[in-house]
């Protein structure tokens, strides 16, 4: 006699840990180049080194790991007026910045201490 049995379903994984993000924090900051004389653009107002330095400041702080913070570039994210601008996930939390002592209280107010920073939200 042949088992014509199909072989159980997978448990459905809990959902409590299906939507749990990989970062604590995600954050992407808008590196996007327009052409001269077109809309105002993040690469303009010093957004590369802005990046640059929120990706060194998190590796010396010892957050740059999977299930901590995760600092990446991103293309135009269309709040161009009010740029330059950094997003952090999964809060969805918009920022604007104008030097690097911004991004320092972004990170150790936002990452660090868990509190908006209201003066740079748009």
């Amino acid at each position: 006699m042949t088992d014509t049995r199909q072989p159980a379903p997978p448990e459905p994984v809990p959902a409590d840990t299906r939507n749990d993000a990989y970062y604590s924090h995600h954050v992407f900051f808008c590196l996007n180049q327009r052409a001269p004389g077109e809309r105002v653009c993040c690469a303009n107002a010093g957004a590369q080194a802005a990046q640059e330095h929120a990706k060194r400041r998190i590796k010396k702080l010892g957050l740059a790991a999977p299930g901590k913070v995760r600092i990446n570039k991103a293309g135009c994210l269309e709040r161009c007026e009010e740029g330059p601008v950094v997003v952090i996930y999964p809060q969805g939390t918009w920022y604007t910045y104008v030097d690097t002592q911004d991004i320092d209280d972004i990170i150790d107010e936002h990452i660090v201490g868990g509190r908006e920073v209201e003066r740079l939200k748009i």
